[in-house]
């Protein structure tokens, strides 16, 4: 059976944390501080970072207890959490709506209502709020939780495969991806279309995080330690930049060469185009050389807040949402300079330390002085 680490890894915390501020600063329209953050620099986004130590940490936590208490009590877990994640995503789309709608009521601009996708709620809120129930229907920003929730739903059987068949389970993960290509295979969405981030994709960077945690990440040490993968991830991060600056520059893209071009577009983000989990993993093998996890810095005051940020990730994301209509607002109504961009990205950024910083006061509180002994729960923060 494959071993369950038990050793915190600060980096599940920091990078997560990371990963929602930037999805924070991507999710505010035309936001000046948003050409800051790897979006704009490769093929991939800080929504694989997450998935990524999403899996990670599911593993960590539910292999644990499936070790130790068996399948049927962890699946209880898994599925407790998956209902808490919904729970916390019925209450985010009931309030987010209010806040769109309020806004958008009392200044008398229907557009923002129909640039965070809310128009058919108040057309038809009776069908629509169903629909919501059975994650069809996502307001603009809102499609990470219901991925999450479906990647927790079917993580049981994944992680039982996992435990006793670790490059079985993972191969079955690659042939659901390339069945998923095949087939075409994603969910509905309403009013039309399909999920913004197709579960039958995304599940292979989830059950590769959790493969990682699972022994995974063990085995690849020696091949991330090698020079030639170092060398190679870098000339891929600059093949991936070299591309990203032809987005924004034209001259630039006189320099593809076209056989190139034809073969890479559209680089699909519903689908999790390969390019992007090559980038993905490129950005992994740098960060794995460079930030050990012994790395000084983890323990400094410098990263202190993106660890908590991580790890209190539910809370913070749902509020990072309500805070990028609030910042697309303010650009809207208030004020559109630069100066303007950069105190409300930061301000935003301030609230979520402050949130998170509350939050683990308040866990520290309730859980009381903890015994010499005991070792933190959770490795990269909640599941």
């Amino acid at each position: 059976m494959a071993p369950v680490t038990t050793e915190r890894d600060l980096r599940l915390d920091l990078f997560r944390g990371l990963a929602l501020w930037l999805i924070f600063l991507d999710h505010i329209p035309s936001n000046a501080v948003s050409w800051i953050t790897i979006r704009n620099y490769g093929f991939s986004d800080a929504t694989e970072i997450f998935v990524f130590i999403s899996g990670y940490t599911a593993a960590f936590v539910y292999g644990r207890a499936m070790r130790q208490h068996g399948f049927i009590v962890a699946s209880a877990r898994i599925l407790k959490r998956a209902w808490q994640i919904y729970v916390a995503h019925v209450f985010l789309f009931a309030i987010y709506l209010a806040e769109i709608a309020y806004v958008a009521h009392s200044f008398d601009n229907p557009l923002f209502t129909e640039e965070m996708g809310v128009l058919d709620f108040l057309r038809n809120p009776d069908v629509t709020i169903i629909q919501a129930l059975l994650l069809k229907f996502k307001p603009v920003n809102m499609d990470v939780l219901p991925l999450y929730i479906m990647l927790l739903v079917g993580f049981s059987p994944v992680l039982w495969l996992l435990l006793r068949s670790p490059s079985f389970a993972l191969i079955a993960s690659a042939i659901l991806y390339a069945l998923m290509y095949k087939f075409s295979w994603n969910i509905s969405a309403y009013p039309s279309g399909v999920w913004v981030f197709n579960p039958f994709a995304w599940q292979l960077l989830f059950v590769f995080g959790a493969w990682c945690a699972l022994g995974g990440a063990k085995r690849l040490a020696p091949f991330l330690s090698s020079r030639v993968t170092l060398a190679l991830a870098a000339a891929y991060l600059a093949f991936a930049f070299f591309v990203a600056m032809t987005w924004y520059f034209p001259r630039v893209a006189t320099f593809l060469p076209r056989i190139i071009g034809d073969n890479i577009y559209p680089i699909d983000k519903t689908n999790l185009d390969i390019l992007r989990i090559l980038h993905f993993l490129a950005l992994a093998v740098i960060v794995v050389n460079f930030v050990p996890r012994d790395w000084p810095a983890l323990r400094s005051v410098w990263c202190e807040p993106a660890i908590i940020c991580g790890q209190h990730s539910l809370a913070i994301f749902c509020l990072g949402v309500f805070l990028a209509f609030a910042g697309h607002f303010v650009f809207t109504e208030v004020s559109n300079r630069l100066l303007t961009h950069v105190i409300v990205s930061v301000a935003g950024i301030a609230v979520m330390v402050a949130t998170a910083a509350v939050l683990a006061w308040y866990k520290n509180i309730e859980r009381g002085p903890r015994p010499p002994t005991v070792k933190p729960g959770l490795a990269g923060g909640d599941a």
